[in-house]
């Protein structure tokens, strides 16, 4: 079950009487900044928000890839490699939690007395000066950010968007209207700078042009023209929080959404899960008295957050009741978990309608009207890299995913075997090509990791991909996917037949998928280091 909180004033009040001043965009004179570690999916986001607001924008990344060609067809000036003479001419320095303390560039700025700042730090300053609407959990943010934005977008709200993946933007209705009357309602879509409407939708011989269906039903999803990026031109802004690095210390929204807790990122955490709930319950309180906190209530770690941070709440049985009575610190209303009547997801998984129903009470917050929020929805195709159709090998289904936490795994997984059970070959199987993120993850979680390939009916694990700056080495002698796939092998398997294979690298891996792949089979390509290579080198583009 979902659970709303929220204070006494509803935030369409504090919005009309505040008006659009407070949250415009940071009204600074044009500035040369410089990112590192720009081809980041995070840092170039921000990246593209300030080569959007005429500022000049340059930085540098180990390695060239498309992100940085993007952004350098956008105006960006970009270095391959860090080097001290890039950033002299720099007013602020910008850098993802990734870069170490080591890096010349960053060495070089301090010494020059360049203003320095990590990307958390850059992005929070920006969520103080608009309506922010932040994304929060371990999974799921970056599918829930891409699915609000979108039904902001579809609404005519016109928000900024910052998303840890690609999503196709564009193409959507605009205005808004009373759920009740089916009037514009505009007092929360007023007019945009300058006094002009949002843009109305794309057309052609006189119709509006829809997004493609998804590649869950084979239509492979284009991210060819997405973005991790979407400027607005209205007080809105939507942010995927990562909590890696105490990241979401630095975020003050207006509207906290918070899917799930869990262990993860224990680099950071090294208190485990205690020093990870003390670090969302001091998050959770940069709500302001008017903010709204939509929380997962079926996670237990929240469900314990939530007794923690508001003693004595009252409950009250839906959102669309509107009721203003208050609990001692916080107005509080359940919503169910059940599926929103018309609501028909292209993406597959129960994890995905656990993302929509959150995106839609964010939705249901801003009063927009629930069918247009239902109909952004059904259109949206996915995001790039989750569980993203790539095409077919031998007749069987490829897809790319960015999972690498256990729980990803299984919700995927889950979601894969939906698609299966509609290809009506009963002797077709799930095939998972994982690539372990992290040697610390994969040693702390490695129990977890062995359960979590269950409805794989083939898996193929190869070594473990070492992030730089973040490993232990003494870990590293303590852990491998040899070791992980002898004990997903060894362990009860029940009555599922399984085959679990270590592969050295991706042409071992895409030699024997090439022979073994039959028509009907599922395989999902996951992990978030450079597995993504893999797709690229085993398919022909259809």
């Amino acid at each position: 079950m979902w659970v709303l909180f929220y204070s006494y004033v509803c935030p369409s009040e504090v919005l009309m009487k505040e008006g659009m001043s407070k949250y415009g965009i940071m009204e600074n004179k044009k500035q040369k900044i410089y990112f590192i570690g720009i081809g980041g999916i995070g840092v170039s986001a921000l990246a593209r928000y300030f080569l959007a607001r005429g500022d000049s924008v340059s930085g540098s990344d180990a390695v060239g890839s498309g992100i940085t060609e993007e952004l350098g067809k956008m105006g960006a000036e970009i270095f391959i490699g860090h080097k001290i003479e890039n950033i002299t001419q720099s007013d602020c320095v910008m850098f993802s939690a990734a870069v170490r303390e080591d890096n010349p560039e960053l060495i070089e700025a301090r010494r020059l007395g360049i203003k320095t700042q990590k990307y958390a730090e850059a992005l929070g300053e920006l969520t103080k000066e608009k309506f922010t609407i932040a994304v929060s959990g371990m999974h799921g943010k970056s599918t829930t950010t891409a699915m609000i934005g979108l039904i902001m977008e579809k609404a005519g709200l016109d928000p900024t968007v910052i998303v840890g993946t690609k999503v196709r933007w564009g193409n959507q209705e605009s205005g808004i209207r009373n759920q009740e009357s089916g009037k514009n309602l505009n007092l929360l879509n007023p007019p945009l700078e300058g006094g002009q409407n949002p843009p109305q939708p794309s057309l052609k011989g006189g119709r509006r042009i829809d997004p493609p269906p998804l590649g869950g039903v084979g239509v492979r999803g284009d991210f060819d023209n997405a973005s991790n990026f979407r400027m607005g031109r209205s007080k809105y802004l939507v942010i995927e929080a990562d909590e890696y690095d105490k990241s979401i210390l630095n975020y003050w929204p207006k509207i906290l959404v918070l899917l799930n807790i869990e262990e993860e990122h224990l680099d950071t955490y090294r208190g485990g899960l205690p020093e990870i709930m003390e670090t969302f319950k001091e998050y959770v309180e940069h709500l302001p008295e008017d903010g709204v906190l939509v929380a997962n209530h079926g996670d237990a770690n929240i469900s314990k957050l939530i007794l923690d941070a508001v003693p004595t709440p009252t409950v009250f049985p839906s959102l669309r009741e509107g009721e203003s009575k208050r609990g001692r610190d916080w107005r509080v209303v359940n919503f169910g978990a059940e599926k929103a009547g018309g609501l028909n997801l292209k993406i597959p998984g129960k994890h995905n309608l656990s993302n929509a129903n959150a995106a839609l009470t964010v939705a249901r917050v801003l009063s927009i009207d629930e069918e247009i929020a239902i109909e952004a929805l059904n259109n949206f195709i996915g995001a790039w890299r989750r569980m993203e159709y790539k095409g077919k090998l031998n007749g069987a289904k490829i897809y790319d995913d960015y999972g690498h936490h256990p729980t990803e795994i299984k919700a995927t997984l889950a979601g894969a075997c939906e698609l299966l059970a509609i290809s009506h070959k009963p002797l077709a199987k799930l095939w998972c090509v994982f690539q372990p993120h992290q040697y610390q993850r994969t040693y702390n979680l490695f129990d977890q990791f062995v359960s979590a390939f269950g409805a794989a009916d083939k898996i193929i694990l190869l070594p473990i991909y070492s992030v730089a700056g973040r490993e232990d080495e003494g870990i590293k002698n303590k852990v491998n996917s040899e070791m992980l796939a002898e004990k997903i092998r060894n362990q009860e398997a029940g009555s599922k037949n399984q085959e679990i294979l270590y592969l050295s690298d991706f042409d071992k891996v895409a030699e024997y998928l090439r022979k073994n792949l039959q028509a009907g089979d599922v395989c999902v390509i996951m992990g978030a280091g450079d597995i993504y290579k893999l797709t690229e080198q085993l398919l022909i583009k259809e």
